[in-house]
């Protein structure tokens, strides 16, 4: 499983969450605590946001942990919103367009999890996107493609609501295809003001996610496991909720992917694909 990070708030270096923590998110890349895998040296990228609409990136297929360049920008660059991540492959090789975050305009979008049987469903949910969707994109994980169908369903407009439709269809995409359903996935994305989290598992064995307040005036951050020894300081949320951070602070509600059918046709769709 991978491991990563995420900020709101008043300004602050990317260093506050990647590497200067005693178990910052260069330490996890190859000790994780709370994960099926302590190592997660598959590549990492960073997403931040500054004075334009649309964020920053920097991604490698190095362990966080080697890269000497990603010390020196984490310590350089200051935003007030920002996502990092570093990778353990489940899906898809080791090359740079299968680092998260991926990005898509203003939004950002990282993942941690997996789709059961994903090289089965992978065809027909590409067959969802619109020609400029699918074009968008570069890599070959099921993150990005759940990023994708994701804008598809309205994230511009509704994220959470766009996040809650397109894990409904995987799941009943795979139900229909496969017989099962195993969707794991805990999620941070960002359109540059408000940043998002979703805790959801269909076995109820969520990855895990963690928020805290960080820095001064109101801010936050949210990770895949918790950056200090402080234990009174981070909150594990539940698994079926979804986090927003914005300019009035930590807020969050319950999560499950909506029972009603995605705007294009899917029961047509799947009933076809089979």
């Amino acid at each position: 499983m991978c491991r990563w990070a995420a900020y709101r708030g008043d300004p602050l270096y990317l260093e506050e969450l990647v590497s200067s923590p005693a178990h910052s998110l260069i330490e996890q890349s190859h000790c994780a605590t709370r994960a099926k895998t302590a190592t997660n040296g598959d590549g990492f990228g960073v997403a931040w946001y500054g004075d334009r609409p649309d964020p920053g990136r920097y991604r490698d297929i190095l362990p966080a942990w080697s890269d000497c360049n990603l010390r020196s920008i984490a310590r350089q660059i200051r935003s007030p919103l920002f996502l990092a991540h570093v990778r353990a492959a489940t899906h898809g090789g080791t090359r740079r367009d299968n680092c998260h975050p991926f990005i898509h305009e203003n939004w950002s979008f990282m993942h941690n999890g997996q789709i059961g049987d994903f090289a089965r469903l992978r065809r027909p949910m590409e067959t969802m996107l619109d020609d400029e969707l699918f074009q968008a994109r570069m890599g070959t994980t099921d993150s990005e493609l759940i990023f994708l169908l994701a804008l598809q369903f309205g994230l511009r407009s509704d994220p959470l609501g766009a996040m809650a439709e397109t894990l409904a269809f995987v799941e009943r995409l795979s139900k229909h295809l496969t017989g099962e359903v195993l969707v794991r996935f805990t999620t941070a994305f960002s359109d540059g003001k408000s940043l998002y989290a979703v805790r959801y598992a269909s076995d109820a064995r969520a990855p895990t996610l963690y928020a805290a307040p960080i820095g001064k005036g109101g801010g936050y951050c949210l990770v895949s496991e918790p950056l200090n020894d402080e234990a009174d300081t981070w909150v594990e949320i539940p698994d079926g909720s979804a986090v927003i951070v914005s300019e009035n602070g930590l807020e969050t509600a319950l999560f499950q992917p909506l029972e009603k059918a995605p705007g294009r046709g899917a029961a047509a769709f799947m009933e076809a694909a089979g």
